[in-house]
């Protein structure tokens, strides 16, 4: 990665480049069979190579070749974003582990809850782990499409990225709302009764998503199982699939772009 200073139009290399040759095991690895089968780019000699090593990349590819310095520094405008991802990361590593100890079933769901929060070890404080970062990742990602679009960033060329991000504020509704009834307790019960009506009055296609979240005419075994499903299988691959995308284009929507302030330099 070629990291590109404000003030002068001379890229600077940040050391990561590689001299090309050498007689170190490295090279000498390279040069087998089974080396030339796993760097499939030929050695950084030139600005040109450092590129093509750069796309080839799994990690790398997201990030343009050329960085302005000033993007690197951690901004306050990143906090929500940050956040918001944690607070994921939060969701997947507790869930996980509440995972081992329920079984999606009406004649069992609420007793495993009770379980967890009175036999399991760490399991009452595993539980509102999960269930507060559920909350905060809802107002914070809600907080961070505020913040995007009271400052027009959704404006060109952002605006696919825009409509990513309002995917991803979906995304996270519906996992809050299908978590909401794993507990099955009265008010799981009874709020997720309210929503799956609400969602049959949606038009055009409101009885076909009732019918796909309910699985009968009454939330009852399928409902619940459905629901645990996209909790915890559909909706978090979704996200991280999302979020990658987003992630990828802030990269290269972000990276070289000037401030308003800054002029182009020719």
């Amino acid at each position: 990665m070629t990291i590109i200073d404000r003030d002068t139009t001379a890229p600077t290399d940040d050391g990561d480049v590689a001299a090309p040759g050498g007689d170190g095991p490295v090279a000498r690895l390279r040069e087998t069979p089974v080396g030339r089968s796993i760097w499939r780019t030929p050695p950084k000699a030139t600005p040109r190579d450092t590129a093509a090593g750069h796309w080839s990349s799994f990690l790398l590819h997201i990030y343009p070749v050329k960085v302005r310095r000033a993007e690197l520094g951690f901004k306050y405008s990143w906090y929500l974003g940050v956040i918001s991802t944690v607070l994921f990361g939060s969701l997947v590593l507790s869930g996980v582990y509440l995972m081992f100890f329920y079984v999606p079933s009406p004649v069992s769901a609420y007793g495993n809850i009770q379980t967890i929060q009175t036999e399991v070890a760490f399991g009452q404080y595993i539980r509102n782990v999960h269930r507060w970062s559920a909350h905060l990742m809802v107002l914070a990602v809600a907080g961070h499409m505020a913040k995007v679009f009271y400052r027009g960033a959704y404006k060109p060329p952002r605006q696919f990225n825009w409509v990513i991000g309002v995917f991803l504020l979906i995304i996270t509704l519906l996992m809050s709302f299908t978590g909401y009834l794993l507990p099955w307790d009265q008010l799981a019960f009874w709020a997720v009764t309210v929503g799956t009506e609400m969602a049959g009055y949606s038009p055009f296609i409101g009885p076909e998503v009732q019918g796909i979240l309910m699985g009968g005419e009454v939330v009852g075994s399928s409902t619940l199982l459905r629901f645990y499903v996209l909790h915890v299988a559909v909706l978090p691959t979704t996200l991280i699939f999302v979020l990658m995308i987003h992630l990828w284009r802030w990269r290269k929507d972000s990276m070289l772009e000037l401030d308003r302030e800054e002029p182009a330099r020719v």
